[in-house]
């Protein structure tokens, strides 16, 4: 297999990746909150972790790919006290809880279907797992890391930081976290400031409970994911991945759970996304600058110009790094759009392309950059960089200003298929319905026009039709195997 090097946030270095039981390889990554809309910044994450799933299977390994499904435990601010985001939802829309987790988790599916996402492997909820996580709960306490107060079951941080590097994945100092932390509702059940809950005693209203040990209540959002991802990769597993804003508590909250309970860290290479911005600001509700995904495609928000395609836009996240900041402005996503395009209309002319006995390309050499890219920590800028070296190569031998043989043709034939379409799963937005059918005939017969108006030698009549479609964003191409036209 190719030597791939991954950004492990764990070291803050690039590392050499080497899987546990190779070919089979474990990933994890923390899905959606679903008491909501899904969010574009988690369109990013969940793209960019696709990606990598998508190249580890181009690779060879053998991947079992898990992503939750927040279901419940998951409190307003992100605390151990407040109102569960679920049910604050389900009781201003009067309805179940689980008629909220149904109605967003089918939305979010559907996001990600329009995204070209693969599904993962396993898709677990937390609702379907309280026994594990009260198991795992039971078994800290037994080990002397956690505590029950009052039905609440707590972590003792500074007790596990005595013997082992709570921030290990932050890199912070632990005296730090504590002068910042502040006195909060209900600090006074806790030993330390830092403890955090793994089960939560459900007040007399609370909608979303269960029995335990400790009282009927509902666990905490950290535990969750240890106990899925030990229960479907193991102990120890390749790949744990996430955003960048859990790293600070919920990734590090994980990794101490994780060593109270068996003794060993889950993951060996952590992986964190970066964040979204707008124009260059923090995209956020109270700026106004925060747009839903399908916000995205049909263009309703008031920032954006237009609507832009599902692949336009995949195509425009995969033109940064998943660790650079990403910015959203009309002018990129157009740009990005043109670009998308001009890679499938590539493609379109590759096919008409006819083989000459020798070759004025090294199409072999582009393969391995390729591939170079796509091993330094999936670098898809750069891959894309790549990829219009290819577009090139297309459109000079279309041209008949360089040639290439049956072999290079093959060979690109491959890259687009290897790299398009499997590893950045793009795909062709093929234009369906009676108003496309009715543009192709329309443009059928006004190419034929231009055509006999060029044969009877009126060129001024040809000329015009050209400019009135170009005028009208649609692009005319004369070549030597016939006339293309392009939106």
């Amino acid at each position: 297999m190719e030597k791939l090097f991954i950004y492990n946030t764990l070291s803050r270095t690039k590392e050499e990746f080497k899987v546990i039981n190779a070919p089979f390889l474990g990933m994890y990554v923390c899905g959606p909150t679903v008491y909501s809309d899904v969010h574009l910044g988690n369109c990013r994450t969940f793209m960019s972790f696709d990606l990598i799933y998508r190249y580890l299977i181009h690779l060879g390994y053998k991947v079992r790919y898990v992503r939750n499904v927040t279901d419940a435990g998951h409190l307003e601010g992100d605390r151990d006290e407040g109102d569960d985001k679920f049910a604050k939802k389900a009781k201003l829309m009067q309805l179940e809880p689980m008629e909220i987790v149904q109605k967003y988790t089918v939305g979010f599916r559907d996001i990600m279907a329009l995204l070209n996402n693969l599904p993962p492997s396993i898709e677990p909820t937390a609702t379907g797992h309280i026994i594990e996580q009260q198991e795992i709960t039971k078994q800290i306490i037994k080990n002397g890391l956690a505590y029950e107060h009052n039905g609440n079951v707590y972590f003792d941080v500074e007790k596990y930081a005595k013997s082992n590097n709570y921030t290990v994945l932050t890199n912070r100092k632990l005296e730090e976290l504590l002068e910042n932390t502040r006195e909060l509702e209900g600090q006074d059940d806790k030993k330390g400031r830092l403890d955090f809950a793994l089960w939560i005693k459900a007040k007399p209203e609370h909608l979303m409970k269960w029995p335990s040990p400790w009282g009927v209540g509902f666990p905490g959002w950290h535990i969750e994911c240890s106990a899925m991802s030990t229960k479907y990769l193991g102990e120890q597993f390749d790949i744990h991945g996430g955003g960048m804003d859990l790293q600070a508590t919920h990734h590090t909250n994980e990794i101490a759970q994780n060593i109270a309970y068996c003794g060993k860290s889950p993951a060996n290479y952590w992986l964190h996304t970066n964040m979204l911005t707008v124009n260059g600001q923090k995209m956020s509700k109270s700026l106004g600058n925060s747009f839903l995904p399908m916000e995205l495609f049909t263009g309703s928000h008031p920032l954006l110009a237009k609507g832009f395609s599902p692949m336009a836009v995949r195509f425009f996240m995969m033109q940064t790094h998943y660790r650079s900041t990403l910015d959203f402005s009309n002018d990129a996503l157009t740009a990005s759009e043109k670009a998308y395009n001009r890679l499938m209309d590539s493609y379109k002319v590759l096919q008409s392309i006819k083989a000459s006995p020798k070759s004025g390309e090294n199409v072999a050499a582009l393969e391995r950059a390729c591939y170079e890219a796509m091993n330094d920590d999936f670098n898809t800028p750069v891959l894309i960089a790549h990829l219009f070296e290819a577009i090139r190569m297309i459109n000079s031998a279309h041209d008949k200003k360089t040639a290439l043989s049956q072999a290079d043709i093959d060979l690109l034939h491959k890259i687009y298929q290897h790299f398009v379409f499997d590893v950045m799963g793009l795909k062709k937005e093929e234009e369906t319905g009676k108003a496309s059918t009715a543009l192709e005939s329309v443009m059928q017969l006004v190419l034929e026009l231009r055509d006999k108006a060029k044969a009877n030698k009126d060129f001024a009549t040809s000329d015009e039709i050209r400019n009135k479609l170009t005028a009208a964003n649609i692009q005319v191409k004369d070549g030597k195997e016939g006339v293309t036209w392009s939106i």
